[in-house]
């Protein structure tokens, strides 16, 4: 509250400034003051929260630079061995000391980018499902619980899930369409990755719903739209971004999956001639082969190919952000 006198009040000759600052200018006064010093402690309370926050954020930072070092350094023993031949190589030879990541990179890219594409619709349906049609109620709240109990489950369990249920299934699709039938393979990973990322998307996509103000929605309804106009032209256009973004978090957790994968893949370390055929990822080579690894080179080797998968995860990651970005603005 203002505390300043009439500056004609204060020239005016003989006038007494005492006499013209009323009991209610002091009291207001005195309430300012307060108000001051409650605002100073809350500026510093804020410098402290924010500087806490920068901290932390620096302390992620040093903490994946720190990840990345360590990989690299342990890597240089194979990197001088090998060079870039590590990539592109097609053959992997432990005993001969002959590393090539080429097929465990193509595994993992082929098992990722399939698992995705197969569970994207079901995470958007049941994402607008939850957040549009039935936000409230005892189905949406079970349906929830039960997609969030997807993605508690641990990951061997996918695995002899896989083994018992999608194995034999797969196996007998395979022999319907004239293909060997093994069950193990790129193609059967790739169903168990897509149902363990369904409630990352699908959790982000309900949310991004929930925000989508009514007033937009209710105006495209007073326009004569119906739910499948106001869900295409108002809702997905507003939460593009945050259906971006549940998709990039669902790929980083189909690039780092390990043991669901290494149980139904088939762990061969040939180039998948198909979807159908047995492969490797780069984190299934590591499981199955780090205790295994007898001399330093193949050790180095190994931990190159984590190096190889953090550098292809952060990659994908930074071309997510982008598209992103792109699509936002």
């Amino acid at each position: 509250m203002d505390t300043s006198v009439d500056q004609d009040l204060i020239t005016r000759p003989g006038l007494n400034l005492g006499r013209v600052i009323t009991s209610k200018k002091i009291w207001d006064a005195v309430k300012g003051v307060k108000r001051i010093r409650r605002s100073h402690r809350q500026i510093r309370t804020e410098n402290v929260f924010r500087r806490t926050l920068i901290i932390v954020a620096l302390a992620m930072i040093v903490l994946v630079l720190g990840i990345m070092v360590t990989l690299a350094w342990q890597s240089i023993p194979s990197i001088k061995s090998v060079g870039l031949s590590y990539l592109w190589g097609q053959t992997w030879d432990p005993v001969r000391d002959i590393y090539g990541a080429y097929p465990f990179l193509i595994g993992t890219l082929l098992t990722s980018f399939l698992a995705l594409i197969i569970s994207i619709p079901f995470s958007f349906a049941v994402g607008i499902f939850l957040g549009e049609y039935y936000p409230n109620g005892w189905l949406p709240n079970l349906l929830k619980n039960t997609v969030e109990l997807i993605a508690a489950v641990p990951s061997v369990i996918y695995g002899f899930w896989g083994l018992a249920v999608l194995v034999p299934i797969v196996r007998s699709f395979e022999s319907g369409i004239g293909i060997s039938p093994v069950g193990l393979g790129i193609f059967t990973s790739s169903l168990i990755l897509a149902v363990m990322i369904i409630p990352y998307a699908a959790s982000i996509t309900r949310s991004m719903v929930n925000m989508v103000p009514s007033t937009l929605k209710e105006a495209a309804y007073g326009l004569g739209a119906t739910r499948w106009e106001v869900i295409r032209s108002v809702i997905l256009p507003y939460t593009k971004s945050g259906l971006f973004a549940g998709v990039l978090l669902s790929l980083g957790r189909a690039l780092g999956e390990t043991m669901a994968v290494t149980m139904v893949i088939g762990n061969t370390s040939l180039i998948p001639k198909s979807i159908f055929s047995p492969g490797n990822t780069m984190a299934s080579v590591i499981a199955n082969e780090f205790t295994e690894a007898d001399h330093p080179q193949y050790l180095s080797a190994l931990i190159e190919l984590g190096l190889v998968l953090f550098c292809v995860t952060v990659v994908i990651n930074m071309i997510g952000k982008r598209l992103v970005s792109k699509f936002t603005n």
